[in-house]
């Protein structure tokens, strides 16, 4: 078994470009790579999943136990050659003070060795130090070698080399040079997404060229070897046809923001996912149901307000009982208004508010929702009333100006939420939460909303 963790020493230090170009480059060599990211993230998977051409999933100790990250790497990994893990801020930064939380605790659960990606802009002889600390930090991680990123040319490169096989025993795997050209473009969630970008094939393209040229892809497997994970296949069921359902899911410029284990989920719980372009679309195919993840309308508002006929068509099918569900992007595009930068624009109208974009981030990070006892499709398990979902959020926008007294699916614990203390408003079959969602063995919310729509499919065919 192949597996590896890329991770670094520290935030911004190139690792989503490098792991992109890994992913592309052991592709293009004939290699099946099988893509992870850990944490909540939605757009470096996008990006990996594409270079990979292979659907990336998420490894996340905020909402996963440690047997259920073992069950999801072990089981997507089966029939590839490598398993390829991005982590998310540096090697051994968390949320708790022992580190529960690190890259560096998932590499020991997954026993993966681990490349770092050093940016070693402005570093010669001082990275010898930093090396050897990050092994004799915690000495059961086994770092499998470094990848230099930013160098300064040929002559840094020979440097950095001398010093490090001078002081240390880690292998130089690679040396990236750098080079503007294989910049993402970011905006204010971090990297543009795939789904946005026309040329993105082109640009992960030219990153693998530079990867191919600068790392020793060959070593890099080698290295990569290690035990196959004990993980515990999960069961399947599939309903029969009677049970399917026709759920919506707007998959388009503005909104990208879904987990491929929710999409399965919700696959193998008997929806069939019908895609949705809220751009150019001008109707709705026939629904049992809508799911609109989240992304960027604000970016596009523009757009979504001229589309007219969707936007009506979407209010229309709310009214008249559709069940949906929205996070964070899609709760923006069914509100009143959605203004930023001294613009404002009219959106679907079927929630009674406005969007408002901040400079500043109004919820960000890892979220802990109660159920009010007032959800239209409730978690039906074990009754506690003080069972919490595990969750994130990620906003620059506020939901303000609403008319009325507002149901609401959950009280928020920890976080952000619609106002502070809530989250999921409801109005007719319709959720919207600016918290996202996972399933998870602790929330399975996919096949509660199938169910939902399935309980709900004759009333809407009548009322429509």
């Amino acid at each position: 078994m192949h597996r590896l963790l890329i991770s670094a020493a520290h935030k911004s230090s190139g690792k989503t470009t490098i792991s992109i170009g890994l992913c592309a480059a052991l592709s293009s060599r004939g290699r099946i790579v099988q893509p992870f990211k850990k944490g909540p993230d939605y757009i470096d998977p996008m990006w990996l999943g594409r270079a990979a051409t292979r659907p990336c999933h998420n490894l996340d100790f905020y909402s996963m136990g440690h047997q259920e990250i073992l069950n999801l790497a072990g089981q997507y990994a089966v029939g590839a050659d490598i398993s390829l893990i991005e982590g998310n801020k540096g090697l051994y930064d968390g949320l708790d003070l022992d580190g529960s939380n690190s890259n560096a605790a998932l590499a020991k659960l997954t026993n993966t060795p681990v490349i770092l990606v050093l940016d070693a802009r402005g570093m010669t002889r001082g990275i010898a130090p930093l090396i050897l600390g990050y092994q004799t930090f915690d000495p059961d991680i086994r770092i499998a070698g470094v990848v230099l990123n930013q160098l300064g040319g040929s002559r840094h490169e020979s440097k950095l080399r001398s010093v490090i096989e001078h002081y240390t025993d880690v292998p130089v795997l690679g040396a990236v040079h750098h080079d503007r050209n294989l910049a993402i473009v970011e905006r204010h969630l971090g990297l543009m997404p795939s789904n946005e970008n026309r040329e993105a094939d082109l640009l992960i393209e030219g990153i693998r060229a530079a990867i191919d040229r600068q790392v020793d892809l060959e070593r890099l497997f080698e290295v990569s070897k290690t035990e196959p994970l004990a993980y515990q296949p999960a069961p399947v069921h599939r309903p029969d046809s009677l049970d399917i359902v026709r759920i919506g899911i707007a998959r388009d410029q503005a909104f990208g923001f879904y987990y491929e284990g929710d999409l399965e989920a919700l696959s193998n719980a008997g929806a069939q996912l019908v895609p949705i372009d809220t751009l150019h679309d001008r109707e709705l195919p026939p629904l049992d149901g809508l799911f609109i993840g989240g992304g960027f309308p604000e970016t596009h508002m523009s757009a979504l307000e001229a589309n007219v006929r969707m936007r009506q068509e979407i209010k229309h099918a709310i009214d008249n009982g559709l069940p949906v569900y929205a996070e964070c992007g899609g709760l923006m595009y069914l509100a009143r208004t959605l203004s930023w930068k001294g613009r404002t624009c009219e959106m679907v109208g079927a929630i009674p508010g406005d969007i408002v974009m901040h400079d500043r981030p109004q919820g960000r990070g890892y979220v802990r929702l109660q159920e009010t006892g007032d959800s239209i499709w409730p978690d039906t398990g074990p009754a506690d009333r003080h069972r919490e979902i595990a969750a994130h959020e990620f906003h620059y926008s506020s939901l303000e100006n609403l008319s009325g007294p507002q149901r609401y699916a959950y009280r928020v614990t920890r976080g952000r939420g619609i106002d502070g203390d809530h989250d999921g408003i409801m109005y007719r079959n319709l959720v919207a939460n600016y918290t996202h969602l996972r399933d998870t063995a602790q929330n399975h919310w996919a096949a509660r909303f199938v169910q939902f729509v399935q309980s709900k499919r004759q009333d809407y065919q009548h009322s429509s």
